[in-house]
Order: C-alpha cells, then sequence, then structure tokens
C-alpha cells in the first residue's frame, strides 16, 4: 500500500493492521518515552487548502512521535484549487523531498489527482476531499468503536452503529459506512429526505428517517455535524424542528442501551445536532476520539512508509 486515498485502497487485512499497529503505538504514547525513531530524517508535508485545526495538528503530531520532519503548507483560496496549480505545488514538494503529504482540498477527488500524476514520488494521504471521503477519520472513529465495544476480535463483527445527520455533505460518513462494513458492523444512516445523498441505496447501509425508532437498538450512536456552510438551499425548516427530530439530547440519551457510546467527528454545533449535556456526558467518548486520531495517524505513516506493521511487543 503505497497511498491512502479511500477505505476502498483497503481490504479488511489492510484494516485490521492499521488497527493493530496504532494499538502498539498507543501503548507508546501513553509511555515515558513518546517518541520513536522510524521515520527520522523522512519529511511529511501538511499541505490544506482548506481549514481544519484539528487534523492538521493530529498529522503534525502523529509524523513528530515517529521523529518524522514537518512542513506545514498552507495553501488556502485558489493557489491549488485549480489543475495546474496543484501541478505546480505537487512539483515544489518533490523538489523538497517531501515522503508523504497529507492534504485536505475542497475539491473531491484532488488527493486521487496528487497520487495519479507523475508530479511527485512520495505517498498521498487524504485528509479530506469535498465531500468525497476522510478515511483517517473513520479509522480513528474504528479504533475507538473496537476499544469500547470490541468482543476480543480484530474486526466490529455484529456490532451496530447510527450515523445520524448531514449525511449528504459528510466525507466521515461515506468513509465509515465503508469502514465499518468492511469490518463487520451493521450501518443504519439516520436523516432527512432533504440530507441524504443521491444513491445512497448502493451504499452498504440501512436508511431510517426516525431516530427514536433506531437510537435503542444500536451499540454506537455518530452525529455528525450540521453543515451549514456547504448549504445554499434549505434543507430543513429552522435549527429547532432539526433538533426536535434529529438531535441527540437527553431524553434520547436515556433511551440508548446501557453499554451504548456517543460520537461525534468534531467540530461539534451544540445544541443543534447534540445537546451540551449529552457531549460531556459518561457515555461520550468525542474527547478521546481526539486522543485516538494521534495514534492512528502514526499509523497510517508508520505502515505506508515504514512498509510494516509494528509488531506487538516491540516498544
Amino acid at each position: 500500500m503505497r497511498h491512502l486515498l479511500s477505505i476502498s485502497d483497503l481490504n479488511k487485512s489492510d484494516a485490521i493492521v492499521i488497527l493493530d499497529t496504532a494499538t502498539e503505538l498507543a501503548r507508546v504514547s501513553d509511555g515515558q518515552v513518546k517518541k520513536l525513531p522510524t521515520l527520522r530524517g523522512r519529511t511529511i508535508v501538511n499541505l490544506f487548502a482548506e481549514d481544519s485545526t484539528r487534523t492538521r495538528i493530529s498529522f503534525e503530531a502523529a509524523a513528530k512521535r515517529l521523529s518524522a520532519d514537518v512542513i506545514n503548507f498552507s495553501a488556502k483560496g485558489s493557489s491549488i484549487s485549480k489543475g495546474e496549480s496543484l501541478k505546480d505545488t505537487a512539483m515544489t514538494l518533490q523538489a523538497m523531498g517531501a515522503d508523504a503529504v497529507v492534504i485536505r482540498h475542497s475539491a473531491s477527488g484532488a488527493p486521487q489527482r496528487l497520487a495519479d500524476s507523475q508530479w511527485m514520488t512520495g505517498s498521498v494521504i487524504n485528509a479530506g476531499d469535498g465531500t468525497h471521503e476522510h478515511p483517517s477519520q473513520a479509522l480513528l472513529d474504528a479504533f475507538t468503536i473496537r476499544k469500547h465495544l470490541g468482543k476480543g476480535g480484530p474486526d466490529l463483527a455484529g456490532l451496530k452503529v447510527a450515523i445520524v445527520g448531514d449525511v449528504l455533505h459528510s466525507r466521515v460518513a461515506r468513509s465509515n459506512v465503508l469502514l465499518l462494513n468492511l469490518l463487520g458492523a451493521h450501518v443504519t444512516l439516520v436523516a432527512p429526505p432533504t440530507l441524504l445523498p443521491v444513491g445512497v441505496e448502493s451504499w452498504p447501509a440501512k436508511v431510517s428517517y426516525d431516530l427514536d425508532e433506531v437510537i435503542s437498538q444500536v451499540d454506537a450512536v455518530m452525529m455528525l455535524r450540521v453543515q451549514q456552510e456547504r448549504m445554499n438551499d434549505l434543507f430543513f425548516p429552522n435549527a429547532r424542528e432539526y433538533s426536535r427530530y434529529f438531535g441527540l439530547n437527553s431524553q434520547r440519551l436515556a433511551m440508548m442501551q446501557p453499554h451504548a457510546i456517543i460520537m461525534h467527528p468534531g467540530p461539534m454545533n451544540r445544541g443543534l445536532e447534540i445537546a451540551a449535556e449529552v457531549a460531556d456526558s459518561a457515555r461520550s467518548v468525542i474527547v478521546e476520539q481526539v486522543a485516538n486520531g494521534v495514534s492512528i495517524r502514526m499509523a497510517i505513516l508508520y505502515v505506508l512508509l515504514a512498509g510494516a506493521p509494528l509488531e506487538a511487543g516491540s516498544n
């Protein structure tokens, strides 16, 4: 595996290798010496043409814990919004000797274009492209679910997960559906019809318009941010109506199974898709997802650039 552009780049064993490697790396991070020398002398470039403080810092921390050199390349707006500009940027990165480029771009397919090109030879990691995919987020979500709900096996066989809210604009939802299905979980998408993408019936997931019907049946509830910045039209009457039917509040929290966990990829719209008291409840693993993101991104860099999983006990 040379690039990570989409969950469809992974087979089940690839995904489990990354999750297992992240488990080992998390143990290193919990120890006194938090750095490994694995990627010393390698250069990782964070190329973010779209804002995301959380993901960029997570990848930066991951690379530094593996002793890599990190270059943060801010390329907002029009500088890499066109194919020719992306080519020029890639050639610059090649000249810098980039071993891997972590790219976030508002255009779906930009990471693929970079990887398919002859412009650079390093690995390309998709950190979110348009409304297409966000594979590292899905991997950290699966890692979190396995940690809390895994039944001793390497996968998520038989677990039930609800993904709730703005599926239409969510690259996180698409990547999660693909990965959770690959790992044996059963996914239900819960959203108003206006916030489901065309062709969603071809996704490996059930669809429901009734959160109250689904919430008591699942092991994990993943709330999605309502991406109002991507909405040019009226997708629901108002915030109050949306919260009433699709928000996770204390009443719905009480309906959940005792072991079930609450997730959110962040940033949250508190009071819209999730109530503040629910986000801060003992069931919530939202803060832990952020911490797990560093371990997963270390694992992705480790597997792509070191060429092998970290063996248990090798730390």
